[in-house]
């Protein structure tokens, strides 16, 4: 069983006939609160893995490009004696590096054992995509398409599990006053989806999980160039741009982004609001968090006069 600290592909480990758990899907949901930390998502999971709440029989750390608070807090994991992969995505987008670092998964996870698991994946995310359709078309309610996406970087530790779990997903009407894009990393906070369609504001973009399940392939070769794109790890204007690309593709209305205290993405906010609060028009407001709950009520307020703004706008 891999622990995943971020994205990696789950295409190869399955392939290899391993499981894969992303530790990050325990954090929101978690009552610790550690005082080692700098982010308490890579915090969390760390202690949890140490104290034995969580179990998983080697880590997986995406050590560059993704998350760098994650590097510290996995090799004191690697000290207590677990294996440890450190994963590197490219800044530029180096396919080169890129091959060499899902041949080291593999070879981590045990060797490539099913090359039959990377089709049926594919196939799996392309029916998630098309989940994703249905929220954005206003045809299913953030929640359930969240859900559906956020676990898309371990497939619910199971491919199977997750085939149902999709399937399980119906078409509902959806009541909402405004679309609205989640920029940034998930929400800390459990129930922030159900508290925005508690007031009108309906996410029709959820930046990072959306990442989860447009990122696949049919081969080792195939997934290379698709991970290659993850736009979380390289350059922000590349990402910028396939942003807005989704927020005009989706009629989005305004933008919240999402930051987490010590995060070096949260230095991001200031580009991010120029181009598309300054430039493009959008709406836009920055919502900061640090440990794991439910949606603070200081947060509550700011996001109800933000919902009420956008009446008049």
């Amino acid at each position: 069983m891999l622990g995943i600290t971020a994205l990696v592909s789950a295409e190869v480990i399955y392939a290899c006939r391993e499981t894969a758990v992303d530790l990050n899907n325990f954090v929101p949901f978690s009552e610790f609160q550690p005082d080692d930390k700098l982010c308490a998502w890579s915090a969390i999971w760390r202690e949890l893995i140490l104290r034995k709440e969580v179990e998983v029989d080697k880590l997986v750390v995406v050590a560059g490009g993704d998350c760098y608070n994650a590097l510290v807090d996995g090799e004191k994991i690697e000290l207590s004696g677990m294996p440890t992969l450190y994963f590197i995505y490219s800044f530029n987008r180096d396919i080169r590096l890129m091959e060499e670092n899902l041949d080291s998964l593999a070879e981590f996870a045990g060797g490539i054992k099913n090359e039959e698991a990377f089709g049926e994946i594919a196939d799996l995310k392309q029916r998630a995509m098309e989940v994703d359709s249905l929220r954005t078309e206003g045809k299913l309610s953030s929640i359930k398409a969240f859900e559906i996406e956020i676990s898309g970087s371990d497939l619910m530790g199971s491919p199977d599990k997750y085939g149902k779990a999709i399937e399980a997903i119906e078409e509902e009407e959806v009541d909402f006053d405004y679309r609205v894009a989640i920029l940034g990393i998930p929400p800390i906070y459990r129930d922030f989806h159900e508290f925005l369609q508690s007031i009108g504001l309906h996410v029709a973009y959820d930046e990072m999980p959306f990442e989860f399940i447009r990122h696949s392939g049919r081969n080792l070769g195939e997934v290379a160039e698709s991970y290659v794109n993850y736009t979380f790890a390289g350059n922000i204007w590349r990402r910028m741009e396939f942003v807005e690309r989704q927020l005009k593709e989706r009629k989005i209305d305004a933008i919240i982004h999402f930051q987490q205290f010590s995060c070096h993405h949260k230095l991001e906010d200031i580009i991010l609001r120029e181009r598309f609060a300054d430039r493009e028009g959008y709406p836009y407001i920055t919502i900061e968090a640090d440990l794991p709950g439910s949606t603070p009520e200081q947060a509550r307020l700011r996001l109800e006069a933000f919902a009420e703004r956008l009446a008049g706008v």
